[in-house]
């Protein structure tokens, strides 16, 4: 899941984006509702968790202007103005899809920001199943052949990647795009040393195969 999380406050943002990686979420940051809305002008995010009170362009405006796309990101106003007419507005007049006032206990803010993004209008099964590897999305659990496997999160997003694409390749690019964030340089080894790891706690270096500029795929 790729979330931009819009705050002018450097230490709440950098907070927020840093719980959320852990939780295998590519994050982005946006200072001002002008830089936000440019941002997801480029970008498909899942999810915008959008301040109100953002220099340049307010996130109220940000919210209008993107409720005039296509598609636009599921938007989560994360913001201090948290009285009862505030949350109406911002939900009923905004267009806002969801309201969670601060201070916020993160925990909540995780469980809601996987709600958010997990309304498409295809969702995936809950459970995923490709020759003997499983994966269990609610609980966050991979096994092979009945083994639990212990996966860091990123691992666990790429092995979770794999298995939608059911054995067809996943480039390079989307796995950064999707699973990483926009400071990683393209050209590191942070995904083949994640995909390596990988391999190692499934087993069976077979398992993934590399194919030369297509990306990776799962081999039955």
């Amino acid at each position: 899941m790729r979330v931009l999380v819009a705050e002018d406050h450097r230490v709440l943002a950098r907070t927020i984006a840093t719980g959320l990686r852990r939780q295998a979420m590519a994050v982005d940051i946006a200072r001002t509702g002008a830089e936000a809305e440019q941002m997801c002008l480029l970008t498909a995010y899942d999810v915008l968790i959008l301040d109100r009170d953002l220099p340049v362009m307010s996130g109220d405006e940000v919210c209008r202007r993107l409720r005039e796309l296509h598609d636009p990101p599921r938007i989560l106003m994360l913001t201090a103005a948290g009285e009862l007419t505030d949350r109406i507005y911002g939900l009923t007049m905004l267009g806002a899809d969801d309201y969670l006032p601060k201070p916020f206990d993160f925990a909540e803010l995780v469980a809601r920001v996987r709600t958010l993004g997990r309304r498409a209008p295809k969702p995936p099964p809950a459970v995923l199943r490709f020759g003997n590897i499983t994966l269990e999305q609610a609980r966050r659990t991979a096994t092979v052949d009945g083994r639990p496997l212990e996966l860091t999160p990123k691992e666990f997003a790429v092995l979770h990647l794999l298995l939608l694409a059911g054995g067809a390749p996943v480039p390079h690019d989307e796995l950064v795009r999707t699973i990483w964030d926009e400071h990683l340089d393209p050209r590191t080894s942070a995904v083949r040393a994640t995909v390596s790891r990988l391999r190692g706690k499934l087993g069976d270096p077979g398992l993934i195969l590399a194919d030369k500029g297509e990306g990776y795929r799962l081999c039955d």
